[in-house]
């Protein structure tokens, strides 16, 4: 009687990698030095959090929390901000939005969502990259509960004329020292925190 062959041992599935976009972000916090403290320890808590789901942490649809892509787009001389007046939230807030498939990595994902939110093709990066992180729980408008958000900033020309996307109500140019009442909670405070980072990274 022929022996029956040896059962082979069970195959273990290999972990889905880390997108090129997510291994860049972690490369960007890694050598990022923050000049506040309070960024510093936030940094450390997306590494974290990257680490924990590499392939799920950029994606929108890996789970309720995911990061996300900003970009803070200003006036050359860095006394305008431009700010689009977003449909879900319905509040004047910094461009960007989820990062998709084809960004190679989350400052193209935030320079892009810029470009479509605002209409603005020509927009110049400013700085040495990342300038803020900002984790903020999510309304019952939308679909995931947080967005660990990446700040990258920008400049534009003045005379530019912003269009709205079709996910806002309108987009236009506001002084940094008087933003609009209807700003999310702590909106000036992280305004004024980008703005002190570009200070130091420009120094």
């Amino acid at each position: 009687m022929t022996a029956a062959p040896p059962t082979p041992p069970p195959v273990t599935p290999l972990a889905t990698p880390p997108s090129p976009a997510a291994t860049d972000l972690s490369a960007r916090l890694a050598e990022w030095q923050p000049v506040s403290a309070s960024q510093a320890a936030l940094r450390n808590d997306y590494l974290g959090f990257i680490a924990a789901a590499p392939a799920a942490a950029l994606d929108r649809n890996g789970g309720p929390e995911h990061v996300t892509g900003s970009c803070f787009v200003f006036t050359p001389d860095l006394a305008q901000v431009l700010l689009c007046f977003h449909k879900k939230g319905q509040f004047w807030v910094q461009l960007g939005g989820h990062v998709e498939a084809a960004d190679v990595s989350v400052a193209a994902a935030a320079y892009r969502e810029a470009r479509e939110e605002c209409g603005i093709p020509d927009l110049t990066p400013l700085g040495a990259g990342i300038v803020d992180v900002d984790r903020h729980a999510l309304g019952g408008g939308f679909a995931c509960q947080a967005h660990w958000d990446v700040g990258f900033a920008a400049t534009a020309r003045p005379e530019a004329a912003p269009v709205a996307s079709d996910e806002s109500d309108d987009v236009a140019w506001w002084p940094v020292a008087a933003l609009p009442e209807n700003v999310p909670p702590h909106f000036a405070r992280r305004l004024a925190g980008v703005l002190g980072e570009l200070a130091h990274q420009l120094a």
